[in-house]
């Protein structure tokens, strides 16, 4: 912590802890003023504080802080017959394993088993959050391939919100068409089927497939091709690369939160990498009949 006679060096508390991923700026000066943050294991709740990030120990609620920690951002086209848990006890093959690097990084949501497209992977807790959590409304875009027999009036009412399964509060959506000629991957829709685009700020578990299915449709294919800003492109299934600094940036900015320190280690562009963190005896009993795209 910065004393009196170099007080103007240094940089604010607050902007050190925003850019470590703990959250916005202000959400850090209101951690600040109530009392939960340290410095040199010193109570601190003076908005003015400076600090140097690569000599003072933070804490935050008694917790450690790495001011100088990097993040790392990863887009991966999650391919239909993977899972979005860090273990499973059946052995399904995992969405993290198709993620490089040596650290581990957690995707930003999930995906189910039979849906697909974009899940973004990474360490920055309060991206993460600000991205998926209901209250702050992110969009989220999906294609869905159903049976073309889906009516005006229920593409109005899942667009209106209806209540599933008991629950008060409406799903809500933005439905809209596509025209015929819509591919996605290679993939037209078969004679009697539909692309359906949808778009939430609110997800629920499965909510696209139950509506759907709450009026009888069947759902042949999911796709999630935008989070946010970030659109999923032209990766394949399987596929994936490192966000840019820009794209970073859009990111964090659409969520309130300060541009972070990104790593740029072991970054290959346009290489698809493999990576299998589970027990060898477990990847060599399951690497038979991996699923494909």
């Amino acid at each position: 912590m910065r004393s009196n006679r170099d007080q103007d060096e240094g940089e604010r508390l607050q902007k050190v802890l925003a850019r470590a991923g703990i959250a916005s700026r202000r959400a850090c000066e209101e951690l600040i003023t109530a009392g939960r943050v340290k410095v040199n294991g010193k109570l601190v709740t003076e908005l003015g504080t400076r600090v140097d990030p690569l000599v003072d120990q933070l804490m935050v609620d008694g917790k450690l802080v790495d001011p100088n920690r990097q993040f790392q951002y990863y887009m991966l086209y999650k391919p239909r017959g993977y899972i979005t848990t860090a273990a499973d006890p059946e052995g399904r093959h995992l969405a993290e394993e198709l993620v490089p690097g040596e650290e581990r990084l957690f995707s930003v949501g999930r995906l189910d088993m039979e849906s697909e497209g974009l899940l973004l992977f990474t360490n920055d807790g309060a991206l993460s959050l600000r991205l998926m959590h209901p209250r702050y409304r992110h969009e989220k875009e999906y294609l869905v391939l159903t049976d073309n027999s889906v009516t005006q009036p229920e593409l109005e009412q899942m667009a209106a919100g209806i209540i599933l399964e008991g629950e008060t509060s409406p799903c809500r959506a933005v439905v809209q068409v596509l025209p015929p000629q819509t591919r996605w991957e290679g993939n037209a829709a078969e004679p009697g089927q539909v692309w359906l685009s949808f778009v939430l700020r609110q997800g629920r578990k499965r909510q696209i497939r139950r509506m759907l299915e709450h009026f009888g449709h069947r759902v042949f294919r999911l796709v999630r091709i935008r989070v946010g800003t970030l659109r999923l492109g032209r990766l394949k299934p399987g596929q994936g690369r490192w966000l840019d600094e820009g794209e970073v940036k859009a990111l964090r900015q659409q969520v309130g939160l300060e541009e972070p320190r990104i790593s740029t280690k072991g970054r290959s562009s346009g290489q698809n990498y493999h990576r299998d963190r589970r027990p060898s005896s477990v990847r060599q009993e399951h690497r038979r009949g991996r699923p494909g795209s």
